[in-house]
């Protein structure tokens, strides 16, 4: 493998590495110090938001692949003392090689964090119980009719629950700090009053944080963003309800950032 292209805006880095089979891996480096790793070359699982997954999946990347993004942006002078699953792809789809990078990073001393839309479920409990920095499971919604439109390979919502409830009930409030609902905030599709309620109901019922995200309008999506305005409300409702919630950091509202922006993975011709 080898770095094709470095892209850059004000705040991130997107680094383009080449496979030995011409396809295109995408990592983003940000903060100065983490790197955002792919760990399939396309997706399955195929979020109607996200253009990364738009062709579904190409194949997994195996556990060198995804280890060679962080020694080929180390080797170009990247400090990097943080990684994050959570370039394209679904780490629970490719876990043995996920898992072989993971405990590799972990030797290195890197702290590691991961974004996942927890499916299948069985690894989700094993990735639980990973001595990791953080995991955050996507919901995009409380209904499980319209989590599936929008996440269409998603695990069943009670099915997540069942295994955060079961591995939360041993952890400390302080460690249970480690955990998110990722939750993008798309107008008109799950921002309403409603389902805003029932996200805090079940945030609270586990004991964990909301990650909301603000939506990248991808242009042949359908999708529109909130406004600030809206974005802005919708998180001080979740706050008045007692729900530790975050905001979209600097990072992931940049248009190389952001959940779902990376490019579709494709083969040169």
């Amino acid at each position: 493998m080898k770095v094709e292209t470095v892209i850059q805006d004000q705040l991130n880095k997107l680094l383009e590495v080449k496979t030995d089979d011409q396809f295109t891996v995408e990592s983003v480096y940000y903060r100065g110090d983490t790197l955002c790793v792919s760990t399939q070359l396309g997706c399955p699982v195929r979020c109607s938001f996200c253009a990364s997954g738009m062709k579904g999946l190409i194949r997994n990347l195996t556990a060198d692949e995804i280890i060679s993004q962080y020694e080929i942006a180390v080797a170009d002078g990247f400090e990097i003392k943080n990684m994050a699953f959570a370039g394209i792809g679904e780490p629970l789809l490719n876990w043995e090689n996920v898992k072989n990078a993971f405990w590799y990073f972990k030797e290195k001393g890197l702290k590691c964090s991961f974004y996942t839309t927890g499916f299948p479920a069985k690894n989700l409990k094993e990735l639980l119980s990973l001595p990791h920095n953080g995991v955050n499971i996507s919901f995009h919604s409380v209904y499980d009719e319209k989590r599936k439109q929008i996440i269409p390979r998603g695990e069943k919502l009670q099915n997540i629950i069942q295994t955060l409830k079961e591995h939360l009930s041993k952890l400390s409030k302080r460690k249970k700090k480690l955990y998110n609902i990722a939750y993008l905030l798309i107008s008109g599709v799950n921002d309403s009053p409603q389902e805003l309620e029932e996200l805090a109901k079940i945030s609270k019922e586990l004991g964990i944080g909301v990650s909301l995200l603000k939506y990248n309008e991808i242009e042949g999506l359908p999708y529109k963003t909130t406004t600030d305005q809206e974005y802005e409300k919708a998180f001080l409702f979740l706050k008045e309800k007692g729900v530790r919630v975050t905001l979209s950091n600097r990072y992931r509202t940049r248009k190389i950032g952001g959940c779902g922006t990376l490019m579709v993975n494709r083969m040169n011709d």
